[in-house]
């Protein structure tokens, strides 16, 4: 069995040399400095939140930041949202893509909707973690609602499990895709009622709650929360239907 180091902080300023990493897997870490150098390999995939990425001495991260617009528009509306009608444009965007996505995916067995595909969140999975982002940052903190957490919400993978519990999340159930999908686009119609009534004055409102009790106590601005909603809408869609392709290529006789 492959060795795991969860929340340690052994291998920080750690050198490593001469030795076969085949197969390591970092995840959910913070990698500020990490360098890879002479290192060999057939395949190599690196994904996140970087502010800056360096390939053999090439900044890259202005090209892969506008190829991942040009292949994920809605991506760039919702970064870029300053006004309520560029609100309402990113989630045009995203309603517009969830909607073919999800036609698309219906299509395919059941089974093949929890599919995970390289330890990834499978489809179904997505699809709650969603739920309990906007159930957060739109229901608890722009809306205000006293019960605003779907026990079908999925944590995102730092969150203990003591802690998501709280929160009311049924984190080891199996509900189908269209058990998610209920309270999901209920959501999405809330969201949409929002974006629609949008006004700068609405916008620039501090809230009256945070997203859930692990979240800091600070000022919560409604364009805040409502931008972590449509990237969360925009980045998960970007990864869902990567490995919806790679389902739908292995389903072909």
């Amino acid at each position: 069995m492959a060795s795991e180091y969860t929340k340690n902080d052994r291998l920080r300023g750690a050198r490593i040399h001469l030795s076969d990493l085949t197969g390591l897997e970092i995840r959910d870490c913070e990698v500020t400095g990490l360098k890879i150098v002479d290192c060999y390999g057939g395949d190599v995939r690196i994904g996140g939140a970087f502010e800056r990425v360096v390939v053999h001495d090439v900044d890259v991260t202005a090209y892969v930041e506008a190829e991942l617009d040009r292949l994920h528009p809605a991506r760039a509306l919702a970064r870029d949202a300053t006004s309520p009608e560029d609100y309402q444009a990113a989630w045009n965007a995203v309603e517009a893509r969830w909607s073919a996505t999800f036609d698309r995916v219906r299509l395919l067995p059941e089974s093949a909707q929890h599919e995970q595909v390289d330890g990834e969140w499978s489809f179904v999975e997505t699809q709650r973690h969603l739920l309990l982002a906007s159930d957060a940052w739109l229901g608890s903190a722009v809306l205000e609602e006293e019960a605003p957490y779907h026990p079908l919400g999925f944590p995102y993978g730092g969150m203990p499990r003591d802690v998501a519990e709280k929160l009311g999340l049924t984190l080891d159930a199996t509900p189908t895709l269209d058990e998610v999908l209920a309270p999901r686009l209920a959501r999405m119609a809330a969201m949409r009622r929002v974006v629609d009534g949008l006004t700068t004055a609405e916008l620039d409102r501090v809230c009256g709650r945070k997203p859930a009790e692990p979240y800091p106590d600070q000022e919560y601005v409604v364009r805040r929360c409502l931008k972590v909603v449509l990237k969360e809408e925009a980045e998960h869609h970007r990864y869902a239907v990567r490995d919806l392709a790679v389902i739908e290529a292995a389903a072909k006789p």
